[in-house]
């Protein structure tokens, strides 16, 4: 008999199709979920949860008794419970790595409009602007300094691009890497002081919430600007906008928000500001990808395999 599934959100058609071969799948977002959960808890031995789903909270695990693995579809997974799942024994797996490159371009997309306002270049020629006169200067990136908070895969990605725009790269994590080239900094105050465009490429969870607010946002001063491609809650949003209403900083380009997909109305109107709707991984092609390792932790661990890539085991 085929294992169950509980998707939580559908993947793409190909890739769900391949969950369907091998498993029985239950589409949680077309169902009257009390009901399901009432009468087929306790058949499901997964969860197909994805990053921008609501993921799973310790009330749903609790009433599914023979839970087993939960299969995140994204690298991050803070709308996971860890700390539930680990006590009821739970594996947890995530995709991580096959979305990096499309990720850090997305960041380096984010960098160039801010610097260079190419969004709001677009709109100066679309809407006759420039019979009018020339466009405005912007800010050149060469020479700049690009402060990574972050420097996991992802954050190494962004720093690679931004030094092919010849941009000094300096950085801040959990603690100094070996193996990484880039001056170090322990403190986020201090990194923020120190560069011209702070971009967040960390995890999001308890750790980061709101690492980045008003007094971040100063640190980085007028003429520096923010990037966020990691998640919206290392941002503390109302900071963000009483910075970039005050002119405390330059500007930002955002990928991620605090409660996607609603944008705050007054981020909407602020002409330094780029906004794009969490797609530093929405491409066809790793999309593809993420959900071929969904289905390849699921089939590994219902084998009795080793896990491709264990959050949790």
């Amino acid at each position: 008999m085929k294992p169950t599934v509980l998707a939580l959100k559908s993947i793409l058609p190909e890739e769900m199709d391949l969950l369907r071969s091998r498993y029985r799948v239950l589409p949680f977002w077309e169902m009257d979920r009390d009901a399901l959960l009432e009468a087929q808890g306790g058949e499901i031995s997964a969860i197909l949860s994805t990053y921008d789903c609501e993921g799973v909270k310790g009330d749903l695990m609790a009433r599914l008794p023979n839970l087993r693995i939960i299969a995140q579809f994204g690298a991050g997974y803070d709308n996971i419970d860890l700390r539930a799942a680990k006590e009821r024994t739970i594996a947890v797996t995530n995709t991580p790595d096959v979305l990096t490159d499309d990720t850090a371009d997305i960041a380096m997309l984010l960098l160039l409009n801010v610097a260079r306002r190419g969004v709001a270049a677009d709109r100066f020629v679309r809407e006759g602007g420039w019979k009018n006169g020339a466009y405005p200067l912007t800010t050149s990136l060469s020479g700049k300094t690009a402060g990574i908070f972050g420097m996991g895969k992802i954050g190494q990605a962004i720093a690679r691009r931004a030094e092919a725009h010849n941009m000094k790269i300096i950085y801040c994590s959990r603690s100094e890497k070996d193996d990484i080239p880039y001056a170090y900094y322990g403190k986020l105050s201090a990194l923020a002081e120190a560069c011209d465009f702070l971009v967040l490429a960390c995890s999001g969870g308890p750790e980061t919430r709101h690492a980045v607010d008003r007094g971040i946002l100063r640190a980085l001063g007028p003429k520096g600007y923010l990037i966020n491609i990691a998640r919206g809650s290392v941002v503390k949003e109302d900071d963000l906008l009483a910075a970039l209403q005050a002119g405390e900083i330059a500007g930002a380009g955002l990928d991620v928000y605090a409660g996607e997909p609603d944008v705050p109305e007054s981020l909407l109107k602020l002409e330094q500001v780029v906004l794009s709707p969490h797609v530093g991984s929405a491409t066809r092609e790793t999309r593809s990808l993420m959900g071929r390792l969904v289905v390849e932790n699921l089939n590994a661990f219902f084998e009795g395999k080793p896990l491709l890539t264990p959050v949790l085991t």
